[in-house]
């Protein structure tokens, strides 16, 4: 049987007040899988270890500036997709404060949760200085080999000359 921690221990596991979870759960953001109460007072709600990560990540974008509107369409879009299928710790989004985006593991692509997954641009620097590095290094391979080649031709031509000089 699955492990299951009560709503006391969600709250402190989550780092979060009893009204937030009882709200969480009233909007559908994050039921409790094991047991919810089903808005009967009194029936203890039941939290599974993945709905405790999901709460301590639903807290975390809460603590870095999210809103609770955007981070409930972030994970309404996570649901449709399937994501809360997968793993959580198989799922990673990033924040620029104003809206959340799924990183895909599999080739890095970076989906806007709030804009329906929309693909967003992502700038890998690391990436596009090391391209260039070796754009370069073949410049210069190049520009070299055809200096070696244009002197080469040059001694031709100064030898020929020389030979018919004399």
């Amino acid at each position: 049987m699955e492990q299951s921690f009560t709503a006391d221990q969600a709250c402190r596991l989550a780092n979060c007040t009893h009204h937030q979870l009882r709200y969480w759960d009233r909007v559908g953001l994050i039921e409790p899988s094991i047991q919810g109460s089903g808005g009967r007072p009194g029936v203890r709600r039941l939290y599974s270890f993945r709905d405790l990560v999901a709460l301590r990540v639903v807290r975390s974008l809460l603590d870095n500036g999210m809103s609770l509107q955007r981070v409930r369409r972030a994970w309404e879009y996570l649901r449709r997709e399937g994501e809360m299928e997968l793993h959580l710790s198989d799922v990673k989004l990033v924040t620029d404060g104003q809206s959340i985006f799924r990183v895909s593991s599999d080739d890095g692509e970076l989906m806007d949760a709030l804009r329906q997954g929309q693909l967003a641009f992502f700038v890998a620097i690391d990436e596009i200085a090391r391209e260039v590095e070796e754009d370069v290094t073949r410049f210069e391979l190049d520009r070299d080999q055809f200096l070696k080649m244009l002197r080469r031709v040059e001694d031709d031509v100064s030898d020929e000359l020389a030979a018919a000089g004399s």
